[in-house]
């Protein structure tokens, strides 16, 4: 879950002020139950914990990203807008938004609506827009995330409905494709029923979200969202009050929550779930949901099905999270699938991996060769044109490389681990940067990525193994020998080390850039590593097929994919 505060001032998740009264904004209504329930119950417990660095990030740059909107809404119409001072106590600053729209205010700025002692609700809209032809008021919240995709005009079913912001004129859009933000609708569900109860909301029941690119607002229709809200506001309220239990699951916010190692009266959130042998930890999230419902609460009761596989089991092969199970109990990190492993080996390999920061761009591209290390950066602070030089630098070596193989009669491959976000920059920067020295064509970066020389290890270690403990990199490397010299090492403690390096809060400290090259020339190094265990390209006693047990050992046998045999699948990421 993203970290912005909702309205424009920092709120917690949930607050109970005393046995009666308790407050919730829409943060409370995405995200983890317990959670709620302990902040709410145990707030002394938190007391000097730090904030995650990269939670702290990602709400300056939200509150940077909201101030940039705001100043260019303003001045496009400095006469329309009311302004609320968020200097200004709660109280005061919602009685400023009350008058503002008794007043009519065609846009206000910052509204903070009343608390609601008797429903428990708080929030507040980054932009309250007035309704010219129905009256009431459009809740219009901006938000630090992508909230729609570009997209060629095609016929489809459905076309988002979006807006001009600095003129409400909301249209179907075949130019771009929605982005599925379910907190975003939440908040707009939130905010909708609180002017509802002073009168103030608009016929119309919509609601709007400026995102990252600040190019249209996304309108959306919430009729249809008031009745999942409802019933998710009634059970989030319940939990903070103390009137519905809640037990500790598995859910990806547990990797920033406090309450992961920390325990109140007992074991922490991560103890529990161990003493219990709790089924979340092989199956999270919504997999965790679906096999309660089924009886199955423990991995030992996983590990033990035997009958019909559930009818809404909508997680990939349900045979697997059995053998998940089995593995976590036997404690195998991985399962092969299939007897041989196999991933595209060439005569020429390159190893890439890249760091970003947030949505400002991809400052290095780190490479390796041979076993050397070649890093293409700047540090310069993004975002930079600087960046373009990089880049061009980075892709102009990457196909200079490639074509002196072909020249010598010699095989390609380029290597990365999850190209999701290897092939978000290439793309964003090919466009950014179009017509710079050295930079390609985005049509010339989609003939690459899309060849069969640009391989995502990520996608070969999905399709051969099941990984009962995660398959990020930093869980699998370690299996195949390969340990990162840095024990902070993460993309979290990234972003604070690159804010040092390039002097966003003081004067640039040299230290975290050999910190940053080094944390990308280990994870370049590791994916190395791990292709050479999964395929070496001699007979090796320490491999994958030699050291990694098959799904026969757990008692399933393998499903091969259509076409006849493993290797149909390995080589590129879909």
């Amino acid at each position: 879950m993203e970290n912005e505060p909702a309205g424009n001032e920092p709120i917690e998740r949930g607050q109970a002020v005393n046995a009666q009264v308790a407050f919730i904004d829409a943060r409370a209504l995405i995200g983890c139950r317990h959670r709620l329930h302990l902040d709410a119950a145990h707030p002394q417990m938190l007391t000097g914990i730090l904030e995650d660095p990269g939670v702290r990030q990602r709400r300056e740059a939200a509150t940077a990203h909201r101030n940039r909107v705001r100043d260019a809404l303003v001045a496009a119409d400095p006469d329309n807008w009311v302004i609320i001072d968020p200097a200004l106590r709660a109280s005061d600053r919602a009685a400023a938004t009350m008058s503002a729209c008794a007043a009519g205010a065609q846009n206000i700025w910052g509204g903070l609506l009343p608390q609601e002692p008797d429903t428990g609700r708080r929030g507040g809209s980054e932009i309250l827009l007035r309704d010219r032809d129905r009256g009431g008021y459009i809740p219009v919240i901006v938000v630090n995330h992508k909230v729609t995709d570009p997209r060629k005009p095609e016929p489809a079913d459905f076309h988002p409905t979006t807006s001009d912001p600095y003129r409400w004129d909301p249209r179907p859009d075949p130019a771009r494709k929605l982005r599925q933000q379910p907190r975003d609708q939440q908040r707009l569900a939130h905010l909708y029923r609180m002017l509802q109860r002073h009168g103030l909301a608009s016929p119309s029941l919509v609601g709007g979200v400026i995102g990252y690119h600040f190019d249209r607002i996304l309108v959306h229709d919430l009729g249809p969202l008031l009745d999942e809200y409802d019933r998710r506001y009634a059970d989030r309220i319940a939990v903070v009050r103390g009137e519905l239990p809640t037990v500790p699951s598995k859910v990806p916010e547990c990797r920033q929550c406090p309450w992961w190692t920390r325990g109140v009266e007992g074991a922490s959130c991560e103890g529990w779930l161990t003493e219990h042998r709790d089924v979340s930890l092989v199956a999270p999230g919504s997999r965790a949901d679906v096999l309660r419902g089924h009886g199955v609460e423990t991995i030992d009761d996983l590990a033990a099905w035997t009958g019909e596989d559930p009818e809404d089991w909508q997680h990939g092969p349900f045979d697997e999270a059995v053998v998940t199970a089995r593995a976590w109990l036997a404690g195998a990190p991985l399962v092969r699938r299939y007897d041989r492993v196999q991933v595209r080996r060439a005569d020429v390999e390159v190893d890439v991996d890249l760091e970003s920061f947030q949505e400002h761009g991809a400052y290095l591209w780190g490479t390796l060769l041979d076993g050397r290390y070649r890093p293409f950066v700047t540090w310069d602070p993004l975002p930079t044109e600087d960046e373009g030089r990089s880049f061009g630098e980075f892709w102009t070596w990457l196909m200079t490389v490639r074509a002196e193989a072909a020249t010598s009669g010699k095989t390609f491959a380029a290597y990365c681990y999850s190209r999701t976000a290897e092939d978000k920059w290439l793309y964003e920067s090919a466009r950014r940067f179009a017509g710079r020295p050295g930079v390609p064509t985005v049509e010339q970066v989609r003939a690459f990525v899309d060849g069969p020389e640009w391989v995502d290890m990520f996608q070969a270690v999905t399709d051969q193994f099941i990984c009962p403990n995660g398959k990020g990199l930093k869980k699998i490397a370690p299996v195949a020998g390969f340990s990162w010299r840095d024990p902070e090492a993460g993309g979290e403690a990234s972003m604070s080390w690159y804010r040092q390096a390039v002097g966003y809060d003081g004067a640039p400290d040299l230290t975290q850039r050999t910190r940053l090259l080094e944390y990308n020339e280990d994870d370049v190094r590791a994916t190395q590593v791990l292709r050479e265990w999964m395929s070496p390209r001699v007979p090796n006693p320490h491999c994958a097929e030699l050291e990694v047990p098959a799904l026969a050992d757990f008692g399933r046998a393998p499903q091969l994919p259509a076409g006849g045999g493993a290797a149909s699948s390995f080589g590129r990421g879909a």
